[in-house]
């Protein structure tokens, strides 16, 4: 077995005690509405686990016990204990309880961060901050390198990072697969094998790197991609447009076709056709391609792959003269700093990319404690930002 495999088991425990601890009872000053139940448990028992109160190999009281204490269900209750295993404090065990971890186990592991895009692209800086600020995390430790400064070395520069993290013996990596270059789909491969051989755990960040719906054998923490391609169309088609565009680059990671498919059962749903295929793969700031897409599909909206494409097209339209919302809405994806101030306040699906990068750390920690569960994807959930660029004011006045 590897060493990340035996990471957290109860053999490693320091005298484990049969007897559950009996705790005092939460402070009567702090009345039992003043926040929730769940946090009232957490909160109590990782108090008493860092002042000492609950020492290495004692075992907590049985999740009934603290219901009672607490006047919380189960479930309730459950839950703060879970987030205690996942933060390392605490290891459950078939038939024998949950007992504190001995202090030798809560030094801090280090994960690697392979996200080449990371200063290029918006969502993954507030995701590595997300990761940072995670209870879960502490004290753990992330590395990571310098991105490339162009397309053409991403995969390079990736896979050179990689190996300085397999020499490190990280605990994991959290990789967010390369897109656009052309090389990418071998590059990914590459990478995903050696961790594989390496025998390191690795989280996605935000898509697959194998194309739409394939999956691979490796937790992914993201949001529900076709699922927001369908929540932008479904808005679009609400405000009354009829002929609609969807607009992504060439190349463009799993996450664009995954929008494809929502932006497709959107206008099947609610009976849109097109007399021409409304998908377009380029670049927004070609202008010539623009031109063709305006003139082929004469498009009422036009749903972006993501705010980046969004604001590029933006650019273009406003070149050629072309009025936005007035003569073509423009909706994008992911919410980015500068989507409520470009030229024209961009309407988009907001993704909580601190969310992603909480949830992945958490993702990861579990992984190491039980590398036996079934590989999952875990979506964060998105909402709409309605804003001037579809035209919702329009029909209002409408």
């Amino acid at each position: 077995m590897s060493r990340l495999g035996r990471t957290g088991k109860g053999s490693q425990l320091a005298g484990p005690r049969k007897t559950a601890i009996k705790l005092a009872p939460p402070p009567e000053a702090i009345p039992a509405q003043a926040t929730a139940k769940y946090r009232r448990v957490f909160e109590y028992l990782h108090g008493h686990i860092q002042s000492g109160a609950l020492k290495a190999g004692d075992r907590l009281p049985s999740e009934a016990e603290l219901g009672k204490l607490f006047e919380a269900s189960r479930i309730t209750v459950a839950k703060a204990v879970l987030d205690l295993q996942r933060m390392g404090l605490v290891t459950r065990r078939p038939g024998a309880g949950t007992h504190v971890l001995a202090p030798h186990q809560l030094q801090g592991r280090t994960f690697g961060l392979l996200i080449p895009e990371l200063g290029l692209t918006e969502i993954f800086e507030p995701i590595c901050h997300g990761m940072m600020r995670s209870a879960f995390a502490r004290p753990d430790a992330l590395l990571w390198g310098n991105a490339a400064s162009n397309v053409g070395e991403m995969a390079k520069e990736a896979e050179q990072m990689l190996s300085s993290f397999i020499r490190q013996k990280v605990a994991g990596v959290f990789f967010a697969p390369l897109e656009l270059s052309g090389d990418k789909d071998a590059a990914n491969k590459r990478i995903a094998r050696d961790l594989e051989r390496a025998q390191i755990p690795m989280v996605l960040l935000d898509r697959c790197y194998l194309p739409y719906p394939e999956r691979s054998a490796h937790d992914l923490v993201g949001v529900d991609n076709r699922r927001a391609g369908y929540k932008a169309t479904t808005h679009l088609i609400s405000l009354g447009v009829r002929r609609l565009a969807f607009l992504g680059e060439a190349s463009a990671a799993a996450t664009v076709d995954a929008r494809i498919t929502g932006f497709y059962e959107a206008m099947r749903r609610f009976g849109v056709t097109a007399a021409h295929d409304p998908v377009w793969r380029g670049s927004p700031l070609d202008e010539a391609m623009v031109r063709r897409l305006l003139d082929t599909v004469r498009p009422e909206a036009i749903v972006c792959a993501n705010d980046l494409t969004a604001a590029r097209l933006m650019q273009t339209l406003i070149g050629l003269g072309v009025r936005i919302p007035e003569e073509v809405r423009i909706v994008g994806m992911d919410d980015v700093k500068y989507a409520s101030l470009l030229p024209v306040p961009l309407t988009t699906i907001h993704q909580d990319c601190a969310g992603i990068g909480m949830v992945a750390m958490a993702t990861m920690l579990e992984r190491l404690e039980h590398p036996e569960l079934p590989v999952r994807d875990v979506t964060v959930p998105t909402s709409l930002v309605v804003r001037k660029s579809c035209g919702a004011g329009l029909a209002a006045k409408a």
